[in-house]
């Protein structure tokens, strides 16, 4: 039986720093109709940083 894509689709999180790091996660579409804002590390500027949602 195939996975259902609608529900989880794949999403890219983008640095909030200017670095141009990204993450490539899924989210669940139901739980977070918005733009999904995480709080990850950045190896380019060594800290946390927020990482947002790009479409």
């Amino acid at each position: 039986m195939a996975k259902r894509n609608d529900v989880r689709p794949i999403v890219k999180l983008r640095s909030t720093a200017g670095t141009g790091f990204t993450y490539v996660t899924r989210k669940n579409r139901r739980n977070d109709p918005d733009r999904l804002v995480m709080r990850k590390y950045d190896p380019k500027v060594r800290r946390h940083v927020d990482f947002s949602e790009e479409r």
